[in-house]
């Protein structure tokens, strides 16, 4: 730690003092159109996934093809997200959120242009590519205009946005598509996504940002050297991965997210196919689900918050049975015939699915300092992305190619109890970590 304060302390005089008078409820301006880009976010991406019975019918793809599709957009997400979550942190997080926006939402009206799967292909990359860094860099933007005790709540209830825009996308997207042709239903996504881009970078401003967290009482100079300036290499690696603690963060977190990525993929397909229902009727369904998912997240960090309110490693016990529940209630479902009493189990599984989210993201940032954590995050979803988001549905459509969708699901969960494994080795590490980091922290103060 004490890198970013010897190689960037000269530029703390450059700091402007300029007052900036905010309004109370800026903070939550700020997190309700970070939430809203990132619910746009996953509408373009997980509109496909109701779109998937017509792209089938039509192009004539395999299971491993339409898991290819929603796969690469993850792919590109945990590729490029460390860099230009970097790139960010130095050119100004409010540009960077709105320019990645953009590129998202035009790339998604490109899927609406496609003539076959290669030209799907690409668009779907390139939405990938707007979408890489987003959800680091908004959870850090979000992060920074809210005080510290409220981190687990704070960061389940924006990473929540996914699954909300993950059942917009699909309720939506299967609506439009019915009535309107899957064509509609992409260009109906990026439309909203452009409108809000125009909304944020009115709205949101890096003087405001830095205004709020100036009231927090954050060395401001010291943090905004350290975004803007050059990071020594070796000692930003040593922050993002030399405590045990935070590696089995990162990991613990992205096998869970294998889990509920695959079910997010492939429940409209399955409602389809064992359930003899209509794309529209599937992805409401499959939708419901996803928003019993979101609401979970949710839930969970909130009752994670007040568990381990006086003892924080109490979040790793509560991320450990959340992974196991989950395992369990899913494993159990996908063994019963279609039915009630599967879709009752399915929708006890997704409420417990991404209630890792919390604890694994407030774990990283305690774990990292304030001047890191856009990278720190973006670490995380690099993570999340490549053991976890890109495989779940490629490799979920794999197996199902060869012994059913419901047969692939069977064997799903098992994913969870590998996250669980993780969750208790970060314990074991986790309090020494952070005497170690508050150590370091006041080293580098005292330099």
């Amino acid at each position: 730690m004490h890198g970013y304060r010897s190689t960037l302390a000269p530029m703390a005089a450059a700091e402007p003092a300029k007052t900036v008078r905010l309004s109370r409820y800026y903070p939550w301006v700020v997190f309700g159109l970070s939430f809203g880009l990132l619910i746009s976010d996953y509408m373009s991406r997980q509109v496909l996934n109701a779109l998937f019975p017509m792209l089938k019918l039509e192009w004539a793809l395999s299971d491993a093809q339409l898991g290819a599709l929603g796969g690469v957009v993850a792919l590109m997400v945990g590729v490029l997200t460390f860099p230009l979550s970097i790139l960010a942190d130095r050119w100004g997080r409010v540009r960077s959120l709105t320019l990645m926006a953009a590129l998202w939402s035009v790339a998604t009206l490109g899927c609406a242009l496609a003539n076959s799967y290669g030209e799907m292909f690409i668009a779907r990359l390139c939405v990938g590519i707007g979408e890489a860094a987003y959800g680091s860099v908004g959870i850090a933007v979000v992060m920074s205009v809210f005080p510290r005790h409220v981190r687990a709540s704070l960061s389940a209830a924006f990473i929540a946005g996914g699954p909300f825009g993950s059942v917009l996308g699909m309720a939506l997207g299967g609506v439009i598509a019915t009535h309107f042709g899957w064509r509609a239903a992409f260009a109906g996504m990026a439309i909203f996504g452009l409108a809000l881009v125009a909304l944020y970078r009115l709205l949101i401003t890096e003087k405001k940002l830095l205004a709020r967290r100036r009231e927090l009482g954050e060395d401001v100079a010291a943090s905004t050297t350290a975004t803007q300036g050059k990071l020594a290499l070796r000692p930003l690696l040593s922050a993002l991965f030399s405590a045990r603690s935070i590696l089995c963060a990162y990991v613990g977190s992205a096998l869970q997210l294998f889990v509920m990525g695959a079910m997010l993929a492939w429940l409209p397909s399955y409602f389809g196919r064992y359930y003899g229902m209509t794309t529209e009727h599937a992805s409401l369904t499959a939708a419901g689900f996803v928003l019993i998912g979101g609401t979970g997240m949710i839930v969970c960090g909130a009752f994670t918050d007040w568990l381990a309110r006086h003892v924080p490693a109490r979040k790793w016990i509560v991320a450990i049975a959340y992974s196991v529940l989950c395992c369990v209630l899913l494993g159990a479902a996908f063994q019963l015939p279609p039915g009630k009493a599967q879709l009752v189990l399915i929708g006890a599984g997704m409420l417990l699915a991404g209630g890792t989210a919390g604890p694994a993201s407030a774990a990283v940032a305690n774990l990292t300092a304030p001047a890191i954590h856009g990278t720190a995050f973006a670490t995380l979803t690099l993570v999340n992305n490549l053991l976890g988001l890109a495989p779940g549905p490629f490799f979920t459509g794999l197996l199902a190619d060869r012994i059913g969708l419901n047969g692939a699901l069977q064997f799903l969960p098992l994913i969870g109890l590998l996250a669980a494994v993780f969750f208790v080795i970060g314990r074991r590490s986790y309090s020494a970590d952070l005497q170690r980091l508050e150590r370091m922290r006041n080293a580098a103060d005292k330099s």
